[in-house]
């Protein structure tokens, strides 16, 4: 008789095929997984660093406006003359009265307006039909031309979304959100988003639908009187530059 040890004829048992086809798909699963996982990375990068050049253009922009209208005004004073302020192209507006004892005109207006709540904000672009609407409901709202500090404030602090067939409201806390349901128009991130309602670019329309109404808060210390127009010391109406400060006390 011949002796074997354990261990030999542990060597020599061999392996069934479905372990081995098992251990080749797991192989093949695994480069495939690291493969997509490294060209995941790498499309992350260069969509971060595409991110960080368009800020920097925004940046360079908006200090190229704000130095020629500072040497426009100059100009204009040394030689004596009026300087023009050019005209605001976007207008923040915010219901600041309830449904009391309303017209239902004024009711249908508020809906198309999309200030259907109390203290609901919306970006609205600067043109005749929609300041002849403001005009109609001048009485519920309060409105004026946002800053780009503002505008910046508002969409970070209370910018909401409408993703999905649900037009689920999510809270703009990822690129991913704007570049999935505004990628196609050119917009993939917040700055992005910022300049084009700010400029109301080519597709102000579109990123502004995106855009939930915000819902602000009460302001700090309060209203004076929202049944007057603001010229007559109360709240309703165009206060001009002067909703910048409003805002930032509902913000």
């Amino acid at each position: 008789r011949v002796a074997h040890s354990p261990g030999s004829m542990v060597a020599q048992a061999p392996v069934p095929e479905t372990v081995l086809k098992k251990r080749k798909t797991q192989e093949r699963l695994a480069q495939a997984k690291a493969a997509e996982a490294a060209e995941a990375k790498k499309t992350k990068i260069t969509k971060a660093r595409t991110i960080f050049k368009r800020a920097e253009a925004y940046v360079k922009e908006y200090r190229t406006q704000e130095k020629q209208l500072i040497r426009l005004r100059r100009e204009a004073k040394r030689c004596g003359n009026f300087f023009v302020e050019p005209e605001a192209k976007l207008i923040f507006a915010i219901r600041i009265r309830g449904i009391n004892a309303m017209h239902p005109k004024i009711k249908k207006i508020l809906q198309l307006l999309r200030l259907r709540q109390l203290h609901n904000g919306v970006f609205l672009k600067a043109n005749k039909a929609t300041i002849n609407m403001l005009r109609k409901v001048e009485p519920y709202v309060a409105y004026g031309y946002p800053s780009l500090k503002t505008t910046r404030e508002l969409l970070y602090k209370r910018g909401f979304g409408k993703v999905g067939p649900g037009k689920d409201r999510i809270p703009l806390s990822d690129n991913a959100v704007i570049e999935e349901a505004l990628g196609k128009d050119g917009i993939i991130c917040m700055e992005d988003l910022i300049h084009e309602i700010y400029t109301v670019g080519p597709a102000f329309k579109q990123a502004n639908n995106f855009l939930w109404p915000f819902k602000l808060s009460s302001p700090t210390g309060g209203f004076n009187k929202i049944v007057s127009h603001f010229i007559e010391g109360g709240d309703a109406g165009n206060r001009e530059e002067l909703i910048n400060g409003l805002i930032r006390r509902m913000n």
